[in-house]
């Protein structure tokens, strides 16, 4: 049976693949990554407490603004107590309606990260055009804000239509989080060259789990503490990426906070067998490794 395929990797199973390590000898990595999003008000589509099939009232919109209000400076300041470097998915209407955002993220060093333009529109339905302005505008508004173009790319709802990789590849994107097929990194092709899939889970996410699934904060702070546990056992076979996911508006609520904070300080005991980093440095040393070494990367 020919199944409908997308062509932009081929099949690698990850006991077959070379073996290599990260910086220091290190053998797990691990990416904080936060986002920062801005909704419309009572219009488009977003998340809701409640669950799923969101009604878009004055309820949601605040309950959503409360991550940027409040939510993003509780995890800044648990970040900092903890010294996570994170990066960052940003929205690029966040930094326009937010003014305080990006010179805090500026000030620790973090990674902005293109995320569209709102989380109140998804760009897999668009056609080709729109979906390129909506690309170079996010671009060009987080370069403004963030004094960097962003080499990263997470679409809102992690969507992607049949042409997303070739326009953000053809505008300097280097690396994207949207594929969620793998525990290490893996080259994908596009019309204009190779573009990156670095690890980001849509298991260890916050808003998945706990909107959609309704699982507790301590839920999440449990799956934290047992995917580190079995991943650091496993990467002694491996090299290995850990990603942990997290959304301001739901984390960053106190009752939520302080068992995230507990799950973090259980991984970041063992500091010293981590690498502990964002997700462009990792990008930047996977593309300075021999060919061959990563998938997709034998013709590179």
């Amino acid at each position: 049976m020919k199944l409908p395929a997308h062509n932009r990797y081929a099949h690698s199973a990850i006991p077959t693949r070379p073996r290599y390590e990260w910086p220091g000898g290190k053998r797990l990595a691990l990416l904080v990554v936060n986002n920062i999003e801005h909704f419309a008000y009572r219009a488009g589509i977003g998340s809701d407490v409640t669950g799923g099939s969101p009604v878009q009232n004055q309820r949601a919109y605040a309950w959503r603004d409360y991550g940027n209000r409040v939510g993003l400076w509780n995890l800044l300041d648990m970040l900092d107590a903890l010294d996570i470097p994170a990066a960052h998915n940003i929205n690029s209407a966040a930094l326009e309606a937010c003014p305080e955002i990006a010179p805090a993220l500026r000030a620790r060093g973090d990674e902005f990260v293109g995320h569209g333009r709102s989380n109140s529109e998804r760009q897999d339905g668009m056609w080709e055009e729109d979906e390129r302005r909506l690309i170079h505008e996010s671009r060009d508004v987080l370069a403004q804000h963030a004094g960097v173009a962003p080499r990263g790319w997470l679409g809102p709802y992690i969507a992607q239509s049949a042409n997303t990789l070739d326009l953000l590849r053809e505008a300097g994107f280097t690396y994207v989080m949207d594929w969620p097929a793998d525990d290490q990194p893996f080259w994908m092709t596009t019309r204009a060259g190779p573009i990156l899939s670095v690890p980001y889970s849509v298991e260890l996410n916050d808003s998945p789990a706990l909107i959609m699934r309704h699982q507790t904060g301590r839920d999440f702070a449990e799956m934290i503490r047992d995917q580190f546990d079995e991943m650091l056992e496993q990467s002694a076979r491996r090299p290995l990426v850990m990603s942990v996911v997290l959304h301001p508006f739901i984390l960053g609520q106190p009752h939520r906070l302080r068992p995230l904070r507990q799950a973090l300080r259980h991984v970041l005991a063992h500091r010293n067998q981590l690498w502990v980093t964002r997700p462009g440095e990792l990008a930047d040393y996977v593309a300075g490794l021999p060919a061959g070494t990563i998938p997709g990367s034998e013709a590179l």
